[in-house]
């Protein structure tokens, strides 16, 4: 069951792979430029920071997409279960909080909404106030 303790999640393929094959990869270039200075090994740290670079890029891209889907699927959620004056306020919350309301059940939805532009939530503040949660396993 999934709950704010255990909602997040590693990608072993980027944590455990890629994302620490790309820094130690640039930190030996760094190294062995440092220890023998050509303008092969410039161009090989080069390489190195740009391979660096699109390692955490293709994975910041990744998640943005999905926060566009989320805010999509919770929009349309919203505009479904949430009834006037709150409805017409969807627009004012952020992608953050548009994030930690995808936990939250229908029945929970309208106050957590009510609570959030209240009171200025993060998606930290959300998910704490969340009290059945509704899980998310496809999120990356």
């Amino acid at each position: 069951m999934q709950s704010y303790e255990n909602h997040s999640r590693l990608d072993p393929a980027f944590h455990f792979f890629a994302a620490p094959v790309a820094v130690i990869t640039f930190v030996l270039t760094i190294s062995n430029l440092i220890r023998q200075f050509t303008i092969e090994n410039v161009w090989h740290v080069v390489v190195a920071a740009a391979f660096l670079v699109a390692v955490f890029l293709i994975r910041i891209y990744a998640l943005k997409v999905q926060d566009r889907v989320i805010r999509l699927e919770e929009t349309l959620r919203m505009q479904r279960v949430l009834t006037e004056p709150l409805r017409s306020r969807i627009g004012e919350l952020t992608v953050g909080q548009f994030v930690g309301l995808r936990f939250a059940p229908d029945a929970e939805l309208p106050a957590l909404v009510t609570q959030t532009l209240g009171n200025s939530w993060t998606k930290k503040d959300i998910t704490k106030a969340i009290q059945t949660w509704r899980p998310d396993n496809f999120r990356v």
